[in-house]
């Protein structure tokens, strides 16, 4: 019997349905891979199977005592809470129940609440919590919000984990995660006992944990057994299908539209039902959801900067007692592709300012290159104004947009990052987390620059091709990655002070 199952699910948001009709089943010990394009809509579907949020229509049944856990893509913590705290919130049905257990509230039944807690393993959750911090190397009176990204959503993966759910559901996991912890998850997922439901655009990832992948596709769900690769093969030969199909529909409509403007001249019988099967096809076509296309990039490279664009002599830097950069040197020319790779926490971010001047070594020397012209992703990140509208994030109170020596239209331009003309004046709230890593993108190369610097997550969401010609595009590039997806590549490794 599945654990959970959803029944023609709908849902919409704007112009597109996100869910049209959408069914999904999940049994137990599955590990399911949820798959497509960002915007189009697996998070939101994520939610439903969590009962966080309700769909237009359809029902999700649920096993009943079914403990679900769900890890959202960016994890939101109380202000100052210390990783033991947090990560103890994911047992919060077990503190509850020792707490009325050990108060012997009057009504209850002491001898139903001792089993149920034996049988969560609640008499020593503390211990349960202690042992798997020290485990995965997290330091439980650290607070929180001093941690890095990578390091904070260890702690959101570990509080859902520590629950024992019986369905785990997680949005983009590997996002912000060193390799170590990349590879530390992955092994944790394949050896535990219950369901899983990833979304994620990790190849390497979900073809080591998934038995299953499920595409969401134009608001359909397909199901396809095996791990990515053996999806990979069998959407090929769908697409191929589909394409041939619909170039005889496309080819048959045609001809039916020249013989319609020449004027019905057979009998009126034969004529009446080759008009209805023209009808049909005409509603077919405009009916027809289109393969979204890949991202188009071009960036204003602005002036020509110098050969040099950065040396670092003997560079250090500390918080307070914390060395982060010791004893550093390095140098970065023109046409360097740079990729920086290290565990969480270690300092890659610090470093990347340093080389920028928005910080400044304590010891040491930082000389910078002449016109220097730096586009910084993630300056951008909290510059969004959740209720501008997208076209008036890229280009506010004009129309047209300047890339290099070439003037583009906006909506022409968000066309480019996959953007259909209709959303343009859609508020930024509406997009997925995907879609504003995309505007993020469109804005950031929409600047001049001749050095582009990419920290954490400027490519979750898009396709190998597109993430090779972000960077090759740049004069010099500087990224925060862990494998960089290019030819003729220097890394940096940062692995410790």
């Amino acid at each position: 019997m599945a654990l959970l199952t959803l029944t023609d699910a709908h849902l919409a948001y704007g112009h597109v349905p996100l869910l049209d009709g959408a069914d999904l089943s999940l049994d137990s010990g599955e590990r399911l891979g949820l798959i497509g394009r960002n915007g189009s809509g697996k998070s939101s579907l994520l939610k439903i199977l969590a009962e966080i949020e309700k769909p237009d229509d359809g029902q999700l049944q649920l096993q009943h005592g079914l403990r679900v856990r769900y890890v959202p893509q960016e994890p939101v913590f109380v202000p100052g809470q210390s990783v033991f705290d947090a990560v103890a919130e994911g047992l919060a049905e077990v503190r509850a129940l020792r707490a009325r257990y050990e108060a012997h509230a009057v009504g209850d039944d002491l001898d139903a609440l001792q089993t149920r807690i034996e049988a969560l393993e609640g008499w020593t959750w503390e211990q349960r919590v202690a042992q798997t911090l020290q485990h995965v190397g997290l330091d439980t009176d650290a607070r929180v919000v001093e941690l890095s990204g990578g390091l904070r959503k260890r702690v959101a993966l570990v509080q859902a984990l520590v629950a024992t759910p019986d369905v785990l559901l997680l949005d983009e996991p590997t996002n912000h995660l060193d390799l170590d912890a990349i590879l530390w998850l992955q092994d944790l997922l394949v050896a535990r006992a219950g369901a899983l439901v990833v979304i994620t655009h990790d190849r390497a990832f979900l073809d080591a944990v998934a038995t299953r992948i499920v595409e969401l596709d134009r608001g359909r769900l397909r199901s396809y057994p095996g791990n990515f690769a053996a999806f990979e093969a069998a959407k090929l030969r769908e697409l191929e299908a589909e394409a041939q199909a619909q170039a005889r529909s496309d080819k048959l409509l045609a001809q039916e539209e020249v013989w319609i403007r020449k004027g019905v001249e057979a009998r009126r019988t034969r004529s009446v039902a080759r008009i209805a099967r023209l009808e049909a096809l005409r509603t077919l076509r405009s009916a027809r959801r289109e393969q979204i296309g890949r991202v188009r990039l071009d960036v204003d490279r602005g002036v020509a900067s110098g050969k040099l664009v950065a040396e670092l002599d003997g560079v250090q830097k500390a918080f307070g007692e914390r060395v982060v950069v010791r004893n550093f040197s390095t140098t970065v020319l023109r046409g360097d592709k740079v990729g920086l790779v290290g565990p969480n926490g270690a300092g890659k971010t610090t470093l990347l300012k340093l080389v920028l001047g928005e910080l400044e070594p304590d010891r040491g020397r930082v000389r910078r290159g002449t016109n220097l012209q730096a586009a910084y992703f993630d300056q951008l990140r909290d510059t969004l104004d959740p209720e501008a509208t997208l076209a008036d994030t890229i280009s506010p109170g004009s129309e047209w947009i300047e890339i290099g020596r070439q003037r583009k239209h906006v909506m022409s331009y968000l066309g480019d990052f996959l953007f259909a003309p209709e959303r343009a004046s859609s508020p930024v709230r509406t997009l997925s987390g995907g879609e504003r890593n995309r505007l993020l993108l469109a804005r950031l190369f929409a600047r001049p620059a001749n050095v582009l610097v990419l920290d954490e997550g400027w490519s979750e969401e898009l396709d190998p091709q597109s993430r090779a010609k972000s960077i090759r595009v740049s004069q010099a590039c500087l990224i925060e990655i862990e494998i960089l997806p290019i030819a003729d590549r220097r890394a940096v490794s940062f692995d410790s002070p």
